[in-house]
């Protein structure tokens, strides 16, 4: 120890460690780590305590669960003699004490740790040979795949020996490929996934797991749950509520359970309970509050908290669609935890299919997916806020920085009384675990494709998901990029979690731990170890084994998988332990609930699209000249709005109807234009933000408030450029005529713009949207009734009062009495007018009255159309 630098001891478990100022200790749950904690809420590479110079400090590292120093949570702190920390919980995480030394006996940590690095050592090549027990498999692989030279080796030398394989790839499915070199096989029970079972009569939770935490119930007393420090029971969860829920030990001797009004709710057993309800719980229930989980054990409550360490299975999926076909045939498999696995398969395997089935975006028709033994169709109300999906288009808006877009998704995802120091907290600690932070202030258009990825990313890691699934995260990106998203993706699962990615990408098979091959048809051609599947097959790449596929869509590849040894090893167990027995809920509590209140919803939704059209500077200046041009257009017809004296007697103004009709069309116009891409082009992002509790009708009216002024801004545009060279009548109907005038047009505009919503939720592909606002501008420049008589026509006349054109033109004429001011359509018969340019005020709220039920009409159209593009346990 150099002269000058205290000497300290580190206590840990009960062990004790003399630290070296010469060197650093990096703490967390990796074996060849300096001090490994086996305990589920330290992450992987959690924190490192150094001495740099001045003194001793430990920094961490982005850990999930965060380090904490009397209570509070710390990136980096000084400490020294007498400093006590705790690491992934403030009150009960594993404790680790300071003290001088002397006061405790140490040793030095490099003696310790010596024979505690020969076991991943040992771990990773067992993995290389495939014999490694389950528990070692996930940091094995990651060595492995950090090295990929001896994994090379393995497999050359497999393909040497099964020297008979080339004949096999002539006349494939005809004779049995080469997959005689295969592992041996291992014991089931070491898998870590589905079969793990839970204690003894009583529901698996989490396997079998020791309880995180343990609370003692007396009788008579109440134990209240929430985030706020003055609770009995604090769970540091962004997803509790500050007051969230209390357990009652009644006097009879029996539990009970309420809600006190929390946003995310309670659940017992997966099930909500109601607002405020409340339900009796006996010792085979589980109750879920957030990430974690509490069961009764005589008056004692076990606490599990979900740090992301779950198994993930899914058993016999069948989708069937429309006429009985099968797009998903008897699909099982099953994960460990702290798995990455890869998802492969030519296209019309049903991959697309099978995650949605396994997100619960679409449930199978046949067949559970089960969520470490809990099944997730029948408590997907809790379950849901476990699970991360990351879909292929980018589920970001893109004209808003890094740090803004997390801000907003931050605020739509967790409860509406967490604080914004608490928000910008968690933002802060998954920009720096994607290391992101340094592009924060950035635009998100200017940042690399991989770089978007991790930002989708980085928005489903917000609420700290267990699982998290990704839809083709590298599509379009060169393949340094795409090496970049996998080994995201590897760190993602070695920190704690459970990561399956639909690929059509083979570069990075090799850093999986599993890889799952589908067939076409939707059925399973392999499932298992990556290095595994070319031998398994028989071909030495995945171009020839795509090209079989295709070749041979008739061959029985599910059957000959099941009939192989890889199957007995790595999915005949999948049924071996039941799912915790759940009655199947009606659909209105299978329903996620929303994180805050209505209002507060619509007040972040108008924020946020106030803030991405703001930011857009193109749309903005679009939006303004496009009114304006039009405005001028109407404004160099040469003649006046009203009457002038007639010279000669009965000689009418004929060109007043023509600029009504300019200003109706191109207000038209201006409003579907505003509004005819919005909902497309967000609609994968309103997919997501559905399924994590988003209300649709604060996410259509957020639409229809910040379009409707900006319509509203338009028509006054149109109207002030059109009526500032011209002479109105000298009184309106009950206004001044300018204003009159002015809120016909706006109300056209608003109308309008509801039509275009309902093309944009209609439409497919937002190629699709300019053709029919095309369409829709030349209907309504038809049927205004200035062009010809469309009243007194049987047919016509009522397909007319569709046409918004035509209301808001009859609004406008009856301010300026259009019926006497054009020339009847009947010279023989001038007082035949048409009844909805009659110059009365009761007229005229007529005409506006429709015009706004035609768009109350179109916003329910819009919010029916939106249903198509939810959850299927969302639809109402």
């Amino acid at each position: 120890m150099g002269r000058g630098v205290p000497e300290l001891v580190l206590e840990l478990n009960g062990s004790t460690w003399t630290l070296d100022p010469s060197r650093s200790y990096t703490l967390g749950r990796d074996p060849q780590g300096d001090l490994t904690i086996d305990d589920a809420r330290v992450s992987w590479r959690h924190a490192t305590i150094s001495w740099n110079g001045r003194s001793w400090s430990i920094e961490d590292h982005g850990s999930t669960n965060g380090t904490y120093v009397q209570g509070r949570r710390i990136q980096q702190v000084e400490i020294g003699p007498g400093s006590v920390l705790h690491l992934g919980n403030a009150t009960d995480g594993p404790r680790v004490s300071l003290s001088p030394a002397g006061v405790a006996g140490g040793q030095a940590v490099g003696a310790q740790q010596a024979p505690q690095q020969q076991q991943p050592q040992g771990a990773g090549a067992g993995w290389q040979g495939h014999q490694a027990p389950a528990q070692h498999q996930a940091p094995a692989q990651h060595q492995a795949w950090q090295q990929p030279q001896p994994q090379a080796g393995h497999q050359q030398a497999a393909h040497q020996q099964a020297g008979h394989q080339q004949a096999p790839q002539q006349q494939f499915p005809h004779q049995q490929p080469a997959h005689q070199n295969v592992p041996h096989q291992q014991n089931p029970g070491q898998q870590g996934g589905p079969g793990q079972g839970g204690a003894a009569g009583a529901p698996p939770v989490y396997g079998d797991r020791s309880p995180t935490t343990f609370h003692q119930l007396a009788l008579g007393r109440v134990m209240r749950i929430g985030r706020a420090l003055e609770n009995e029971l604090v769970v540091s969860d962004l997803q509790v509520s500050r007051n969230h829920a209390e357990f009652h030990a009644t006097p009879d001797g029996r539990f009970e359970i309420r809600d006190l009004g929390s946003h995310n709710g309670t659940y017992v057993n997966g099930q909500p309970l109601h607002k405020s309800g409340s339900a009796l719980i006996g010792p085979n229930d589980i109750v879920g509050v957030g990430h974690s989980t509490f069961r009764l054990v005589g008056d004692r409550l076990e606490e599990f908290v979900d740090t992301g360490e779950v198994s993930f299975s899914a058993r016999h999926l069948t989708v069937t669609v429309d006429g009985g076909k099968q797009i998903l045939k008897d699909v099982s498999f099953g994960v460990p935890e702290k798995s990455l696995i890869a998802v492969i398969g030519p296209s019309g395997s049903g991959k697309s299919t099978l995650l949605k089935a396994l997100t619960g975006y679409r449930p199978a028709n046949q067949g559970d997916v089960l969520y470490d033994n809990r099944n997730l169709y029948k408590q997907f109300a809790e379950l849901r806020q476990r699970i991360g999906l990351v879909p292929q288009d980018d589920i970001l808006h893109k004209e808003l920085t890094v740090a803004k877009a997390l801000k907003y998704a931050a605020k739509l995802r967790f409860p509406s009384d967490t604080t914004e120091a608490e928000r910008q907290s968690r933002i802060t600690e998954v920009l720096a675990e994607l290391k992101l932070d340094i592009h924060k202030d950035k635009k998100i258009t200017s940042l690399s494709g991989g770089q978007r990825k991790r930002v989708s990313v980085a928005l489903e890691l917000l609420t700290k998901p267990s699982l998290i699934f990704l839809d083709e995260p590298t599509s379009g990106l060169d393949p340094g990029m795409d090496r970049d998203v996998m080994q995201l993706l590897r760190g993602l699962a070695d920190d704690g979690r459970t990561v399956l990615v639909v690929t059509h990408s083979v570069a990075e098979l090799a850093i999986c731990d599993k890889l799952l091959v589908m067939a076409p048809g939707g059925s399973v051609a392999y499932f298992g170890p990556p290095e595994e599947a070319l031998n398994f097959f028989g071909y030495t790449s995945w171009a020839d084994v795509f090209s079989a596929f295709e070749n041979y869509r008739d061959y029985d590849w599910a059957g000959r998988w099941r009939g192989s040894q890889h199957y007995q090893m790595y999915a005949a167990d999948i049924d071996a332990v039941a799912a915790q027995p759940v009655n199947m809920p009606p659909p209105q509590q299978m329903r996620p609930p929303k994180p805050q209140t209505w209002g507060t919803q619509l007040w972040t939704l108008v924020r946020r699209y106030v803030s991405v059209i703001a930011s857009d500077k193109a749309f903005l200046g679009l939006m303004v000249a496009l009114p304006a041009v039009i405005g001028v257009l109407s404004a160099v017809i040469p003649a006046e709005f009203g009457l002038a004296a007639p010279t000669p007697p009965n000689k009418f103004n004929q060109k007043s109807g023509m600029i009504l009709l300019i200003l109706a069309v191109g207000i038209c116009l201006a409003g579907s234009a505003s509004s005819v891409r919005e909902l497309i082009k967000e609609r994968v992002i309103y997919e997501r933000e559905r399924a994590t509790g988003l209300s649709r009708s604060a996410y259509l009216a957020s639409k229809v408030i910040v379009l409707g002024v900006i319509t509203a801004f338009q028509g006054v545009i149109l109207c002030a450029i059109c009526f500032a060279v011209r002479d109105l009548p000298a009184e309106g109907l009950f206004m001044p005529p300018a204003v009159e005038l002015c809120l016909s047009i706006v109300a056209l505009g608003f109308t309008s713009m509801m039509f275009g919503l309902m093309i944009s939720a209609l439409v497919k592909t937002s190629e699709m949207t300019m053709p029919l606002l095309v369409m829709f501008a030349i209907v309504q420049l038809v049927f205004t009734g200035v062009l010809f008589q469309v009243y007194g026509t049987p047919g016509l006349e009522q397909l007319t009062w569709l046409m918004p054109s035509r209301w808001g033109v009859a609004a406008a004429g009856t301010t300026l009495d259009l019926a006497h001011l054009m020339p009847p359509w009947d010279p023989k018969n001038p007082t035949d007018l048409d009844p909805l340019w009659e110059a009365t005020a009761t007229q005229w709220g007529i005409n506006i009255f429709v015009l706004l039920v035609i768009a109350l009409i179109c916003a329910v159209a819009v919010s029916r159309l939106l249903r198509r593009h939810e959850p299927e346990v969302m639809r109402k």
